[in-house]
């Protein structure tokens, strides 16, 4: 009888024990979550980063995009769509990430339509035209020009901003932040500084939704 009440008081110390140290564990990887969601926040709050949507939304989307990317295509009106459904609740960041052959120079065309005040049409005309000029994964430049007619930009002015400083400042910015952030590949996203726990659009649609419930329960 001895041994059966040792026994099982033995048992039920180890449970505790494992149970302690898996709160403890559960304690420490939250403080090390929370503590990589707010560097990520320090490095994403970029103040040059094209924006859609109200500063007052609490939940903030930022994605690195490369307009050569068919996955940023696909996954842009998706993001739209969740933005619609949570009208000024989110807001949209883009930073940009030429990693295609070709794709430096269409981004170079994104950030000087920014001085036109045409970056989010000029951004919607290249990526629903990107067939046109993308090619087994390579982009060809002098195609794009085809495309940016509807975005009511002035292409000679769009030529000479391209080889601005300001231009060149801003893509060296986003480089360097998304190796600080260890993106090597795109479209990635970021919610209110976590990152996706796995690439997908269910993932994403699921971190949005957590964040929205959280920051708006």
């Amino acid at each position: 009888m001895n041994r059966k009440i040792v026994f099982i008081v033995s048992v039920v110390v180890l449970l505790l024990v494992f149970a302690g140290g898996a709160l403890l564990y559960k304690s420490e990887k939250v403080q090390r979550w929370g503590k990589l969601i707010g560097q990520n926040q320090a490095v994403l709050a970029s103040l040059h980063s094209p924006s859609l949507g109200p500063e007052t939304a609490k939940v903030h989307i930022v994605e690195f995009l490369d307009p050569a990317c068919e996955t940023c295509a696909a996954f842009y009106p998706q993001v739209k769509k969740m933005m619609a459904a949570n009208p000024d609740r989110i807001r949209l960041s883009v930073r940009h990430l030429p990693l295609h052959n070709g794709s430096l120079e269409v981004v170079k065309m994104l950030e000087a339509s920014r001085k036109q005040g045409k970056y989010w049409p000029t951004l919607e005309a290249v990526l629903a035209n990107q067939s046109r000029w993308v090619s087994n994964h390579t982009a060809r430049p002098e195609m794009v020009w085809e495309v940016l007619g509807g975005a009511g930009l002035n292409l000679e002015q769009l030529r000479a901003d391209m080889n601005s400083p300001d231009v060149a400042r801003n893509l060296e910015q986003d480089r360097s932040d998304a190796k600080a952030l260890n993106v090597t590949m795109t479209p990635e996203y970021f919610v209110n500084g976590r990152p996706l726990p796995d690439f997908g659009l269910a993932q994403l649609q699921a971190l949005v939704r957590d964040a929205l419930q959280t920051a708006y329960r």
